[in-house]
């Protein structure tokens, strides 16, 4: 299918359009300061925004439908999470953070347990950050690729490049303003979705939903206690531990809690940029039901491929192509564009400046003048994006490797989180305790991960873990506490 030429204006206007004003913020990015929090001086609604903005990827935007369409509404209860996540994050790192007064994350660490909980920490978030940025230019381009039949490898350098620019010369207020366009752009795309495919079935919008509902779509899971299955128990209790961990103590999120001007600002950002996510995200699964209901009712439209097992990923972008009017298209794919654009800035900015204040100025050089850190803020960006977009050339035509990041991602979030509860809530905890702590916790997250990978012959599938894949950072985060709170208190016991 070609991009018709209404389609491909919308596209161009709105993607040039955030480039633009990202780079417009240049001249006011001349101190370490404003690169990194934006002077403190930014509008504490439009830091809730780029959360909001930041936590919505492409990956969200075509899996949550593909997921609806698919099966129901059980994955939904990881947004009913987030108020818990948010507000802990609100009450209690928040406040951590502001007190604490430095704009990484990961100084607190090595307050509580010396320079090697600081580079773990850091280094484990970078190599996400490296690993995610590649995962989403690549997500990104697919579709582009299914749909319009556009180089999957032209997509990824263009769209890179167009981040880096104005993530590399606009600073963080670049990467927080345009994420506010972007968010508002992809509300607006799902917004005009939802409602086309409501009111273009055959007998109403009624319709929709007796279709779905004899379907069971809306169904949130079983309330059963299985914790092999994804049940609403186990899709609840981890997204409790993973939005704290994003919320609590991801460099994303802290820098933006450090961009606020005051306290209240800062926690007003994280409530309004977490709670958005609820009503926006249910929009998505209401596309996936919608989609559902729209060619069960219309099979005729439906082609005979994407009516098999698994094929539910491909039926959003195939009706984006398909079924939208001209203009619309190129705004729903603008929508995808910003949704990806929006996280993988995000990732540029706080990767540079982890480079800067725990690398650089920490090992490298102390008392670094305002001009050198600003190279290497810059030169951080820049190599950060060049880095993704090779991973993500990389993973084309290869479907394992993205299986593989997200076993690695589960190990990285579950370490990082677990010692930094460990570290606040175990005022007793000594570096020691929270060394042995991440080695215990860290084996446990490694062997929940890959076990179903390595272990698959028949003497050797006892040894496989029996939970459900979302439980592993639950699992680490709990050993890696208790371990550390257990040895605190037996050593201090004996002496």
């Amino acid at each position: 299918m070609k991009l018709s030429l209404i389609d491909a204006i919308v596209l161009f206007v709105l993607i040039a359009g955030n480039v633009i004003l990202g780079a417009s913020f240049f001249k006011r990015n001349k101190t370490i300061s404003q690169f990194t929090t934006g002077g403190g001086k930014i509008p504490a609604w439009v830091i809730g925004m780029s959360i909001f903005a930041t936590f919505v990827s492409s990956i969200s935007f075509l899996g949550l439908p593909g997921k609806a369409y698919s099966t129901n509404w059980n994955a939904y209860v990881f947004s009913l999470s987030i108020p818990f996540a948010a507000y802990a994050a609100v009450r209690f790192f928040v406040p951590l953070y502001r007190e604490v007064g430095n704009v990484s994350a990961y100084y607190y660490l090595e307050l509580r347990f010396g320079a090697w909980a600081r580079i773990y920490a850091s280094m484990c978030y970078i190599l996400t950050q490296l690993m995610r940025t590649g995962a989403i230019l690549l997500l990104l381009a697919l579709p582009v690729n299914a749909l319009f039949g556009w180089d999957v490898r032209t997509v990824i350098v263009i769209t890179g490049v167009a981040v880096i620019l104005y993530s590399m010369l606009g600073g963080i207020q670049a990467v927080i303003w345009t994420d506010t366009i972007q968010g508002i752009i992809l509300i607006a795309g799902a917004i005009v979705c939802a409602l086309f495919l409501t009111f273009s079935m055959p007998e109403g919008a009624g319709q929709l939903f007796r279709i779905a509902a004899l379907n069971h779509k809306f169904s949130l899971g079983s309330f059963g206690t299985s914790l092999r299955d994804s049940t609403f128990w186990v899709i609840l209790v981890y997204g409790l531990f993973i939005n704290l961990q994003n919320y609590g103590i991801d460099q994303n999120y802290i820098q933006r809690y450090m961009a606020s001007g005051s306290e209240k600002g800062a926690k007003f950002s994280a409530l309004f940029g977490s709670l958005l996510y609820i009503p926006v995200s249910a929009i998505f699964f209401y596309i996936g039901t919608a989609l559902f209901s729209y060619y069960t009712a219309r099979p005729d439209l439906l082609p005979e491929a994407l009516r098999q097992p698994g094929s539910g990923d491909r039926v959003f972008p195939y009706f984006i192509a398909t079924g939208l009017p001209a203009g619309m298209t190129g705004l729903l794919i603008a929508a995808i564009f910003s949704a990806g654009m929006s996280t993988v800035s995000t990732s540029l900015n706080s990767t540079a400046t982890i480079f800067l204040t725990d690398y650089y100025k920490r090992y490298f050089r102390k008392n670094a003048d305002e001009r050198s850190s600003m190279r290497i803020l810059h030169f951080s960006s820049m190599i950060t994006g060049i880095m993704g977009i090779l991973i993500a050339l990389a993973l084309v035509g290869v479907e394992s490797v993205l299986d593989a990041w997200w076993a690695l991602a589960s190990i990285f979030s579950g370490g990082m989180l677990g010692l930094f509860l460990l570290g606040y809530i175990s005022k007793k905890a000594t570096r020691f305790n929270a060394v042995i702590a991440v080695i215990a916790g860290v084996l446990m997250i490694t062997w929940m991960s890959l076990s179903p990978i390595c272990f698959t012959g028949e003497k050797l599938l006892s040894f496989r873990s029996q939970f459900h894949a979302n439980l592993t950072i639950v699992f680490g985060t709990v050993i890696i506490f208790l371990t550390g709170f257990i040895l605190s208190n037996i050593i201090r016991r004996k002496k």
